[in-house]
């Protein structure tokens, strides 16, 4: 698996999301278990590859986890996520799920603070206009990275052409999307986005005026109503 190229601000801001939205309560894939936070995520770098996971050193979250803990098994467990240090690992042995997702959540707020503030006192600093943040929310074109990947950002799946998944495409004169189930190819006036098997079960991609195109949670009960614009990759 090549290096995760992820942003860490854009990974924490849909982690949050992803949890506010209960995200955590309706796993499609295992509904019979409580789910652990970050790793049955899509902002896990092996979410999509359970059965050949990837190097956890490899993982943009690796970053946080304290140097000492970092060839732990699960790495992401032992963040410290307030004063007291408390972690993951140490919370799964005696807190309810309640105020496991309360003590995380308030952990994301003020790492995605901290960072947010990081990043404009070096625009300042460099003399540079701030660029806006992607967020957890914005998709990624297709063909926008060296190594195309599921449009979700905080997704680390990388682009198969048999993968499965969704294909859109998006026409700035109309930013409504079109069904593409030939080859992807990027033309004039023409983004194409793609997210993956597991990923399409979860979101699917809108045109937003103030965002232009952004991921939208839809839970799997929801399928039916999918829109006849969206085709599923063939």
């Amino acid at each position: 698996m090549h290096k995760d190229e992820r942003d860490l601000l854009d990974v924490l801001k849909f982690e949050l999301d992803f949890l506010e939205k209960g995200g955590y309560g309706h796993s499609p894939r295992e509904p019979w278990r409580p789910q652990f936070l970050f790793e049955d995520s899509p902002t896990c770098m092996n979410y999509d590859s359970k059965d050949q996971p990837g190097p956890c050193s490899a993982c943009v979250l690796m970053q946080l986890v304290p140097p000492a803990l970092r060839t732990a098994k699960i790495p992401c467990r032992h963040i410290a996520l307030n004063a007291y240090g408390e972690t993951l690992d140490s919370m799964y042995r005696y807190a309810d799920q309640y105020d496991l997702e309360t003590v995380f959540a308030n952990w994301l707020r003020a790492t995605i603070a901290r960072l947010e503030g990081e990043r404009r006192a070096h625009s300042d600093r460099s003399n540079k206009p701030s660029t806006p943040g992607a967020g957890g929310s914005k998709g990624e074109s297709l063909f926008q990275n060296l190594h195309p990947k599921c449009a979700n950002p905080a997704c680390a799946t990388a682009f198969h052409w048999l993968g499965g998944g969704k294909f859109f495409r998006f026409r700035p004169e109309s930013e409504a999307p079109h069904s593409n189930k030939g080859v992807p190819v990027e033309t004039s006036g023409v983004k194409h986005y793609w997210l993956c098997e597991h990923c399409s079960h979860l979101f699917t991609l809108a045109y937003d005026e103030s965002h232009g195109v952004v991921l939208k949670l839809r839970w799997p009960e929801l399928a039916a109503t999918e829109s006849p614009n969206q085709s599923t990759a063939a």
